[in-house]
């Protein structure tokens, strides 16, 4: 989730979903030790429960950032083995790590040394040509005998040769089945299942299965989805937001950090799935994508943007 899931697309994520655990981009070891650190662990303490993503493969520099990384008020660190790109896997971190369990076991360990909070571990059910079920069964064995007790599966392999990050989105086949067949083989580790889910129904015909779901790309896409998380997931009857009340309070949130010199469009493109589905989308869309990218772009902007949707009523609160 690369250039997604930063600080603005999570505190409108918030605005939906009280309850539902938030994550950040996977951030490297060195650009923790060595770049703006200040920087990439900002966040608005309206974001948590929030857990943040960490690549690396040094169990000292791991250890390192997740003890700051705790300190800074996350909620979870996570290890993110699932990512296929070549030029995390020239790192030497990412999804090429489950070819070394024995490693990884000890990069949990040196995170647990350090983190106050849980240390947990996203990864695939395989890579190239390990991606059979003994190899994964045996992966997991190993990692959880060196402290982790929670592990979300994207529930694909990855190709580390011969396709693409995007094509490994879609292309090698889902295999739910090996996920729900860990949580069997593993009944008191803390399995979460990822990839490939897209709406609250599928959620809760996973739950049957597992322990928890990670929702991704379906939330890019249409962020208003994790409105029926807290009532239908954790019995929480928390008053939903409409669309257009959630733009008005992310319209507050945008002001304030325009003032402190953000750019509108790194906040507004947040926005391009909100009104999916809905009378005006499309030309909600298109006006901020052409008109939120200009250098001194403000928030009316985004006001005349929801000028398109047609509600007039609600507009005129905006």
């Amino acid at each position: 989730m690369m250039a997604h899931t930063d600080r603005h697309f999570r505190y409108l994520l918030r605005l939906l979903s009280g309850q539902a655990m938030l994550y950040t981009e996977m951030l490297t070891t060195g650009a923790l030790l060595y770049g703006d650190a200040e920087k990439y662990l900002r966040f608005h303490a309206a974001e948590r429960p929030l857990g943040i993503q960490l690549g690396g493969s040094d169990p000292e520099a791991l250890a390192k950032c997740a003890g700051r990384t705790a300190e800074c008020g996350y909620d979870e660190v996570n290890l993110n083995l699932g990512c296929p790109s070549e030029r995390v896997k020239s790192g030497r971190f990412g999804a090429c790590l489950m070819a070394e369990p024995e490693l990884v076991a000890d990069c949990v360990k040196a995170m647990l040394e350090t983190s106050a909070a849980p240390v947990t571990v996203k990864t695939r059910t395989g890579i190239d040509q390990l991606d059979d079920y003994d190899y994964l069964q045996r992966f997991i064995a190993t990692v959880s005998g060196a402290g982790c007790r929670t592990f979300i599966i994207h529930a694909r392999k990855a190709w580390l040769q011969g396709l693409s990050p995007r094509q490994n989105r879609t292309l090698p086949p889902l295999q739910y089945d090996r996920v729900y067949r860990l949580k069997q083989d593993f009944p008191d580790l803390e399995i979460v299942i990822n990839g490939g889910i897209n709406s609250l129904d599928e959620t809760q015909a996973h739950l049957r299965h597992v322990d928890g779901v990670m929702l991704g790309r379906a939330l890019c896409h249409n962020p208003y989805l994790l409105t029926g998380v807290d009532k239908t997931l954790f019995d929480v009857n928390n008053r939903t937001l409409s669309r257009m009340e959630a733009l008005q309070r992310y319209l507050d949130y945008m002001e304030t950090e325009l003032a402190q010199g953000e750019r509108l469009y790194a906040m507004a493109r947040h926005l391009l799935g909100l009104f999916r589905g809905q009378h005006g989308a499309r030309a909600f869309r298109r006006h901020l994508t052409t008109r939120a990218v200009h250098k001194n772009a403000g928030v009316e902007v985004v006001r005349e943007a929801a000028g398109l949707l047609g509600n007039l009523e609600l507009i005129q609160r905006i």
